[in-house]
């Protein structure tokens, strides 16, 4: 295999990163030839890493948000007047989950500062196997207290795998490549409760020798805990350590490793650097994208939880409510992956926040002031298909313009601090007593997507103001002669060259 060699370059695969209109990446010059990979292998190499990785820590995320929001659905399905507890026990219910969830939230930096015997396939495999019992075991409650017990657990083991997967994903991926297979990642939230509600349409419509929505916790927590086993074999720490490619092709995720950050990927792990996880503390752009997050999260957490109960009181069966409340997260699904592959493309990550933050705002909009049935189950639509996009782009997006692999740590760590309080909020603004319309909860959020909306425009004209200044000082160092010219490494850290992901 020649990997040193090639017709002619791509420039989205150039290991010099160059993008003349906005900047993002170094452009240091073309003399280290020794980093140079065939554009056709690292395509080849690029695609096996996503037929591997992708489908495993999307099917792990699928299953993970699947344990978590069928609250709902065994709501619908009668669990409390099982149990007899009322609307504002059903509440802590849904708020218990978010209190751990934001206490384990430095678990993110987990997948980066593991011990030599202590990889990331132990520990995605421990947090699998954690939280699908815990999911599982919702199903033999026999009081509200025992629910809450396994929704602290539940949340306390996925606080330490979703959040840090875009920051794994970073160690694999380019600062252009890293949206779309993020966008992939987090639309399984939207695919998930597409199944959510099919499945409980299909398990709630019989007529089981144990409860309904006991059954439902049991036919989608077991899945989770198979999976872990699938977890602990190929969950892998770095491409230039994964056991499902060849050496040739760990030699090319190696370069790859080393294009972005000057560092082999294997040695990008085990440590963190504080110092830089305490700088970019400092930084504003580190602060606005947990706003966002916040805002989104409000919206985010309450919809699909909600939304089965939302459809019946449109004067549906809650059977009905439950298969209806499948194909407005479908679309979700679809515009998760499209909206964030254009944002790679075109570099502009901020305008595709403000648009889809917009169209959610519109729907919850419609969902509060509106009346026909027909018109309020297109706001439904208009909401998933803005609240879940908009946050599949502010996690890369946060990502991308941190210049050190601790400092993305330190930012992702942040951004689920800050933004995974916003549920706290989202799970207490629909009270069973505002039905049918529920017109403070549509207002929280329709107000939330519009700030968010706001967020992404003021973190996006500080990007643009940023990179013009990092274009002066470049320019001012070419002018002294003292621009690196020699070496083509690390063009995703910080220094000369960097831009930030508009």
């Amino acid at each position: 295999m020649d990997i040193s060699k090639g017709d002619e370059l791509d420039p989205t695969q150039n290991m010099h990163e160059r993008t003349d209109a906005n900047y993002d990446d170094k452009s240091l010059g073309l003399e280290n030839e020794s980093l140079y990979i065939d554009p056709a292998v690292e395509k080849r190499v690029r695609r096996k890493i996503d037929r591997v990785l992708i489908p495993l820590v999307m099917g792990l995320y699928l299953v993970a948000f699947l344990d978590r929001s069928n609250i709902g659905n065994a709501e619908t399905a009668g669990m409390s007047k099982d149990l007899g507890f009322d609307d504002a026990h059903y509440q802590w219910l849904l708020t218990i989950f978010y209190i751990p969830y934001i206490v384990f939230e430095w678990a993110a930096l987990m997948w980066k500062a593991h011990l030599p015997t202590y990889t990331a396939a132990v520990w995605a495999c421990c947090c699998v196997l954690v939280w699908g019992l815990a999911s599982t075991l919702q199903a033999a409650a026999f009081d509200w207290s025992g629910l809450m017990v396994c929704r602290f657990f539940l949340a306390m083991a996925e606080a330490g795998y979703g959040p840090g997967v875009p920051y794994l994903l970073s160690f694999f991926y380019k600062r252009h490549e890293l949206g779309f297979r993020c966008g992939l990642f987090l639309s399984a939230a939207p695919l998930a409760t597409t199944f959510a509600g099919a499945l409980a349409y299909g398990i709630t419509s019989g007529h089981p020798h144990i409860a309904n929505w006991r059954l439902l916790f049991i036919v989608e927590g077991i899945p989770s805990v198979i999976l872990a086993a699938l977890a602990f074999f190929f969950m892998p720490d770095s491409a230039d350590t994964a056991r499902f490619l060849t050496e040739e092709e760990k030699q090319v995720a190696k370069l790859r490793a080393i294009q972005q950050t000057g560092k082999e990927g294997a040695s990008r792990i085990g440590h963190v650097n504080v110092k830089d996880v305490l700088l970019s503390l400092k930084d504003i752009k580190t602060w606005l994208p947990p706003l966002m997050y916040f805002s989104c999260n409000v919206s985010f957490s309450s919809l699909p939880v909600f939304l089965p109960t939302i459809i019946q009181n449109m004067g549906f069966t809650a059977i009905n409510a439950q298969g209806l409340s499948a194909p407005p997260y479908f679309l979700s699904f679809m515009v998760c992956i499209l909206t964030t592959w254009i944002a790679d493309k075109t570099r502009q990550r901020g305008l595709m926040i403000i648009g889809l933050s917009l169209v959610a705002g519109v729907g919850y909009v419609l969902l509060l002031a509106c009346k026909s049935v027909g018109v309020r189950y297109f706001g439904v639509f208009l909401a998933a298909a803005g609240v879940f996009p908009a946050i599949s782009n502010i996690l890369p997006w946060t990502i991308n313009n941190q210049g050190s692999d601790s400092k993305r740590g330190g930012g992702i760590a942040l951004l689920n601090i800050i933004g995974q309080c916003g549920p706290l909020l989202g799970t207490r603004v629909y009270p069973a007593s505002d039905a049918p319309y529920y017109v403070k909860g549509m207002g929280v959020c329709a107000g939330f997507m519009f700030f968010n909306a706001f967020l992404a425009l003021v973190l996006r004209t500080y990007l643009s103001w940023e990179n013009k200044k990092f274009e002066k000082n470049d320019e001012a160092a070419r002018q002294a002669g003292i621009a690196p010219r020699s070496s083509s490494i690390g063009v995703e850290n910080e220094g000369y060259g960097f831009r930030n992901f508009l």
